[in-house]
């Protein structure tokens, strides 16, 4: 297992995933299928959004911790569908350097193709 923190969150879920520990936030996110965990992840992207109006230091701890919350909860959404990091980090590295405008551009051509 990695060093960094991410490969060891994902590592962790992808192992929940698998044996559904009893008595485990994961897994009762897990068995509640995609519309649980989506509906968490827009949750804590709301909160998110509401932390980072705060006024300072605190208000951007406040906003790291949401910001962590909605990492965790997106990351159970991908653990269930299989996705590890590394799909992550290499999409990420096809987009470096392009164009956020661009790439939607051409995510609209491949949709029409």
């Amino acid at each position: 297992m990695a060093d960094d923190i991410f490969d060891r969150l994902m590592a962790e879920l992808h192992h929940r995933v698998s044996n559904l520990p009893e008595g485990s936030y994961t897994t009762k996110l897990l068995q509640g299928g995609i519309p649980k965990i989506g509906s968490k992840i827009l949750e804590e992207a709301s909160e998110v959004i509401e932390a980072a109006g705060e006024e300072g230091e605190a208000g951007v701890q406040h906003t790291v911790r949401e910001a962590c919350d909605v990492v965790f909860h997106l990351w159970v959404l991908l653990a269930s569908r299989g996705i590890s990091v590394d799909a992550l980090r290499s999409e990420l590295e096809r987009r470096e350097g392009v164009s956020g405008l661009e790439e939607k551009r051409r995510r609209g051509q491949e949709k029409a193709s």
